[in-house]
């Protein structure tokens, strides 16, 4: 018996029952007719892999790789370039890391990284006290350990430390706290170019020194005082006097052996003011040093109001002081502390004395003069005006203090004015050099403040996104202020008629005859008495002792220099001056792109949430 079936592809299959044969032997039978059928007819791809058997399946033309179909030749070809490539890659990697590498050093620092440098050790020159090991200044050592001690009169016995203020061995206070205060503003402002120069903790450690000194010229843990020692040593050798003193003699401060004087002052409202904002500034910089910053607070606090309390100018009555650095007011310094006090508190109270218009009134503010926007030791309204314009900038308190931050913004958007050549508030020598002081000796100290204070303005105008200033009609950018500051400081770096810098151990032509006793003399183990040293200060022979970083006083309004140790209004370095300089050199050094710190100094300042104005009186009929 048979059986027809139908093969699906149209052909007939018989199937015999009776068929003795195994299962295999129909299994190949099978497949005969199934290739029988395939020689009748044509058959898609899909079709013979069906039917093929393993041994004759057709080799694949393409790669099937899920998203895409690519031929097998381009599949290859590519996979076999990737894995020679891997193998190049891997051996070129082999032999780079094998080989000696010659490594490459970073871009060459800026001539205002190099000078920064140079103008930073100037202070471990005029160090005072015991110095540290690594103080790095090989022809200094310990010196008026007896500070205090020696004076009888005074009740403060610990008075050693601190930094000699010039070329004398005389601790200033009033200079010396200015100079830490621009010290402190420039690191707060500038702390990553600091450290791009590997300067911040040197820096650090120079305010420190000067804080730490300052800390014991009072009774800074008591909350309120009735004194401050405002200076020790003395100076005053008018009337033919021949008493050793620290400018009659000639002598390194490691040989003084006479008596220092402590003066002390019982109405200083200037010189308290300006302590106390060498303190608060101070404290923003140490805030990451919850302690000694707290410390810093309160001694500007117990400082500010003795001298509101106390009020009086710390150079009145004919003092030493007087003829070296006499104090004009003591105004602009309750704006400066109280702005500074602000800042390190947070207190609304310090604002609204700050932003007082009768303070401001008499400070100068609403008033032009001949020194107007000039930042000095003496006059710190332009410094106050310029802090407290940040804080309109960046934070804009509004009401009640909207009224006096806009006169202050104002006022320094026309002192920076002053600053252009264009403007004729200030004469400029032939070689280009700002005459702040009207031709006065001693002009470098006004001009390296002025250069801080015209970039860190433009920082300050860039960083709140604003591209310029006005000046009567005329729109100016931010680049001006900058190019301003680079003119002066170029010049005192040597980019001037003479050729020469006026920044000690800066370039290959500086001075080298500095009014300065300690570089003067040589480092021999021969003790000089007070007049012993005159031979040294008389000399016509280049110091033997190189002061590095000291700026000098300058040239004159001629662009003329005599370098001549004994005539001290060319020579002599201070400082006072030697601050502005640092703050304006790590204002221009580094990178562009390197701005101000906006939120630090903010640190302490709550939340702004302006108060609303008052409410307008009632109509009446």
């Amino acid at each position: 018996m048979s059986m027809y079936g139908r093969d699906p592809w149209g052909g007939p299959l018989e199937i015999h029952a009776a068929d003795s044969a195994t299962d295999d032997d129909r299994s190949r039978n099978l497949q005969d007719l199934d290739r029988a059928a395939l020689s009748s007819r044509p058959l898609d791809e899909t079709q013979q892999s069906w039917l093929l058997g393993p041994g004759e399946q057709k080799k694949k033309k393409y790669v099937d790789l899920g998203c895409i179909i690519v031929s097998r030749k381009i599949f290859v070809w590519t996979v076999g370039t990737l894995l020679f490539s891997a193998f190049i890659a891997g051996f070129v990697t082999l032999i780079v890391k094998t080989v000696p590498r010659h490594h490459h050093s970073k871009a060459a620092p800026d001539n205002y990284t190099l000078a920064l440098n140079k103008a930073l050790m100037f202070f471990n020159a005029q160090r005072s006290g015991k110095l540290p090991k690594h103080n790095n200044v090989s022809w200094r050592g310990n010196s008026c350990l007896r500070d205090g001690k020696s004076d009888p009169s005074t009740m403060f016995k610990d008075l050693s430390g601190g930094y000699f203020d010039a070329g004398d061995a005389i601790k200033f206070n009033f200079p010396g706290s200015f100079a830490m205060t621009m010290l402190s503003w420039s690191v707060i402002e500038y702390s990553a170019k600091y450290e791009a120069a590997g300067e911040l903790n040197h820096v650090k450690e120079i305010i420190k020194w000067g804080t730490d000194y300052f800390l014991r010229s009072f009774n800074s843990s008591a909350d309120s005082i009735d004194r401050i020692a405002a200076q020790v040593g003395a100076g005053d050798t008018s009337g033919g006097s021949t008493a050793p003193n620290d400018h009659y003699c000639w002598m390194r401060p490691e040989d003084i052996d006479y008596p220092r004087t402590v003066t002390e002052c019982h109405s200083c409202s200037d010189l308290a003011a300006e302590m106390a904002a060498a303190l608060a500034s101070a404290s923003i910089v140490f805030k990451d040093n919850k302690v000694y910053s707290q410390k810093l607070v309160h001694g500007a606090k117990t400082l500010f109001k003795f001298s509101r309390d106390q009020r009086g100018r710390y150079s009145a009555g004919g003092s030493d002081a007087a003829i070296f650095y006499n104090s004009s007011m003591y105004w602009d310094e309750f704006i400066w502390g109280g702005a500074w006090l602000y800042y390190a508190t947070g207190n609304n109270s310090y604002l609204t004395l700050a932003t007082t218009p009768g303070i401001a009134k008499h400070a100068g503010a609403f008033w032009g003069g001949p020194d107007y926007g000039i930042l000095s030791w003496d006059n710190k309204l332009v410094g106050a005006q310029v802090l407290l314009s940040r804080l309109r900038l960046f934070l804009s308190p509004g009401y009640p203090y909207e009224e006096m931050l806009r006169t202050f913004h104002n006022q320094t958007s026309i002192v920076m004015c002053s600053y252009l050549p264009i403007f004729t508030s200030f004469n400029r020598t032939k070689g280009g050099l700002i005459q702040l002081n009207h031709g006065r000796p001693q002009p470098l100290q006004y001009v390296v403040n002025a250069a801080f204070l015209a970039t860190l303005y433009s920082d300050y105008l860039e960083a709140a996104d604003t591209p310029g200033w006005y000046c009567g009609p005329n729109f100016y950018s931010t680049d001006v202020l900058r190019e301003f500051a680079k003119t002066q400081i170029d010049y005192i770096l040597g980019k001037n008629p003479r050729k020469m810098s006026y920044v000690v151990g800066f370039g290959d032509h500086y001075p080298k005859h500095v009014h300065h006793r300690g570089a003067s003399i040589p480092k021999n183990k021969i003790k000089y008495n007070c007049k012993g040293g005159w031979k040294y200060r008389d000399s016509k022979k280049p110091n033997p002792n190189t002061i590095v970083g000291a700026m000098v006083a300058g040239p004159d309004k001629h662009d003329g220099f005599h370098d001549v140790r004994t005539n001290y209004n060319y020579t002599e370095p201070t400082l006072a001056g030697n601050a502005g300089l640092v703050a304006a050199l790590v204002a221009l050094s580094g990178e562009k792109n390197t701005r101000i710190d906006k939120n630090t100094i903010f640190s302490a300042v709550p939340p702004m949430f302006p108060t609303p104005p008052p409410p307008p009186a009632p109509w009446k009929p």
